[in-house]
């Protein structure tokens, strides 16, 4: 009986120690970027260098008086808003202590355009108490995407009441009716840079349409082959994964772009 209990013990204990030598080797590989880790230890590398203090918030400096200096700035989204793989610090952050502007940042991570729930944009976007406003920016949330909601087309309508927000176009009429509503202010939707899905680059050529439709404004990263040609060592540094900057992305590569851009929304609305 024993030495038959010991047979058994000894069946045992080889997938034991081959799960622990399996272990070993992967905690090994992920640590010193062994073979199939090196694409893992790179990213974790990248994001731990991006988000360096070196870019934080308070080691950037504030710019001379700007066209957004003063203004007050409503920002609705999701991670990319928010600053998930930044440590909550967006380019939103940046761009109002660069232009010394006010911004109020709502965003949730993992949250959709569409109307399926309480941290829904549309939801979200009904609870900020702001009664004015100079420019309000929107983004093109991926999690839609991701999430596979329903694109659903352009209305006929321009009553917020008409939209069905089950659906990304209703979801994305409503948010500009709702804005231009509350605030009589310029509208900006953007789009996150290219990465690969067809499901997000219907959803921009979908906003193009409500461009059209509600003269809107559209900073489209997505399309921008010049925003989009970088280096390899360039996008290791600013970017944590294929959708979420680190705070270098933000810093160095998005807000001038965004300040360029908002600059000539706020030059143009002043001029009209």
């Amino acid at each position: 009986m024993s030495k038959h209990k010991s047979k058994k013990e000894k069946i045992l204990i080889i997938p034991i120690i081959a799960i622990f030598i399996i272990g070993w080797l992967a905690f090994c590989g992920y640590a010193w970027s062994w073979g199939p880790f090196e694409g893992l230890h790179n990213i974790k590398t990248a994001a731990l260098a991006g988000n360096d203090i070196a870019y934080s918030l308070e080691n950037t400096e504030a710019l001379e008086s700007t066209a957004l200096t003063g203004k007050k700035i409503i920002f609705l989204g999701s991670s990319v808003t928010y600053g998930a793989a930044s440590k909550g610090v967006s380019f939103a952050d940046y761009i109002a202590k660069r232009n010394a502007c006010s911004i109020v940042k709502e965003a949730v991570s993992g949250t959709t355009l569409v109307d399926s729930g309480i941290n829904s944009y549309i939801h979200r976007l009904k609870k900020i108490d702001e009664g004015e406003a100079d420019l309000f920016v929107c983004q093109l949330s991926t999690n839609d995407a991701t999430q596979k909601k329903a694109l659903g087309e352009v209305s006929n309508s321009f009553d917020r009441n008409d939209f069905d927000t089950s659906t990304v176009a209703g979801a994305i009429e409503y948010i500009i009716a709702y804005a231009q509503d509350e605030w009589h202010c310029p509208v900006v939707f953007y789009t996150n840079p290219k990465y690969d899905s067809e499901a997000y680059a219907d959803m921009v050529a979908l906003l193009y349409q409500m461009k059209d439709k509600w003269n809107i404004t559209v900073i489209d990263l997505w399309s921008d082959e010049a925003f989009n040609h970088i280096t390899q060592d360039e996008y290791a540094l600013y970017m944590a994964d294929k959708i979420h900057p680190t705070q270098a992305g933000y810093r160095e590569w998005w807000t001038p772009y965004f300040e360029q851009e908002l600059t000539k929304v706020v030059e143009n609305d002043e001029s009209n």
